[in-house]
């Protein structure tokens, strides 16, 4: 399946029904009245995420939707069908955005959250609601609200709690494939990573059974110098770090410059940076490949001197060394995350309901 993590679609709701005019007229029922029906609602568009969605291909292929219009009213005060909704689905992790403005809309985090993205027209009221004392035969009724138009922007961002960062062939592809049940596309040339990789990993060695702690990693195409900017591919997946709880930075001993061990570091930081300083921000933990090679022990060296503030992680996809460590300190994280987020949730509904109590 082609991933596909960006779309433009254009959307339209539903135009309300006309309202009837309309009068009783009935064998033995003199001046009966006016008794013109509703117009019917028209059809709202509504974006839900599904969890058996992953892409937004569905959007790239087709990018025009239409709710249905609602039905006019009829006489006996019958009122008009409402338009069908239109229900678009898309993968759990999807942002919306107006394309105009660029405003944030909605951001379907969790499979089953929906936005309704246009609303559809009210239907016009039937000449019977128009009937007064001194107005008893009204001949007008209410024409049916137009629906909404307007351009959205869906962006996918991958669900994972951490990511892997780096330049191309730095072993990143490998380590997914050994510490989760991923197979990516494994080569010696830049770029072999195409789109994002995710697998789930199980912390502790030997489980088995999934009763352990395990998390979501993702693996994104390697970034260049200049990436912010556009150069390379991994510009247009850096907004799946978003969401990540952690960053791992891997780092190629053999690409190393010893005499200035933590270059590629800053190079890579300076690019998210770039492109969203909150990414920068996020805890991040170093992870250096390839350490069966001789020249791992001297990059390692080499970094230990430096002295740097991110805590190291050498590791070797080939042997299995140093990779359970690895695991633990990313769930380390991962897991203080979640408390974090989840005492930011508590304390928000505490608030909500003390405000409730007190109004």
């Amino acid at each position: 399946m082609k991933f596909v993590d960006q779309a433009k679609i254009y959307i339209s709701s539903g135009h309300g029904g006309a309202g009837c005019v309309s009068f009783r007229r009935e064998k033995y029922i003199p001046r009966g009245g006016p008794d013109g029906g509703d117009g019917g609602r028209g059809g709202d568009v509504i974006i839900e995420a599904v969890s058996q969605k992953e892409t937004l291909l569905r959007f790239h292929l087709n990018q025009h939707f239409k709710a249905g219009n609602g039905r006019p009213g009829q006489g006996r005060r019958k009122s008009g069908e409402a338009g069908a909704d239109m229900r678009l689905a898309a993968p759990p992790g999807t942002v919306i955005f107006d394309a105009d403005s660029g405003e944030k809309l909605a951001d379907l985090a969790a499979a089953g959250s929906l936005f309704i993205a246009a609303k559809g027209g009210r239907g016009g009221q039937g000449n019977s609601h128009f009937a007064s004392g001194g107005h008893r035969a009204p001949r007008y009724a209410q024409p049916g609200e137009e629906g909404q138009s307007r351009r959205l922007v869906l962006e996918l961002r991958l669900l994972a709690d951490a990511g892997l960062v780096g330049y191309p062939n730095v072993g990143k592809s490998t380590l997914i494939s050994k510490v989760s049940a991923a197979r990516p596309k494994i080569a010696d040339y830049p770029f072999t990573t195409l789109a994002p990789n995710l697998g789930v990993v199980a912390v502790e060695d030997g489980d088995r059974g999934g009763d352990g702690p395990s998390f979501v990693l993702a693996d994104l195409p390697g970034l260049i110098d200049g990436a912010a900017k556009g150069a390379g591919l991994g510009h247009r997946f850096l907004k799946h770090l978003s969401r990540c709880a952690v960053l791992v930075h891997v780092l190629d001993p053999l690409r190393l410059d010893l005499a200035a061990p933590e270059r590629d570091l800053a190079k890579i930081i300076k690019e998210l940076r770039a492109f969203d300083r909150e990414l920068a921000k996020k805890p991040k933990l170093v992870a250096i490949s390839k350490m069966d090679l001789a020249e791992g022990a001297t990059a390692l060296a080499a970094l230990r001197k430096a002295k740097p503030r991110t805590p190291l992680y050498p590791f070797s996809s080939a042997t299995g060394q140093g990779l359970l460590e690895l695991k633990r300190a990313i769930w380390r994280h991962i897991e203080n995350y979640r408390q974090t987020e989840a005492a930011q949730a508590e304390k928000f509904v505490s608030s909500l309901i003390c405000s409730v109590s007190y109004a």
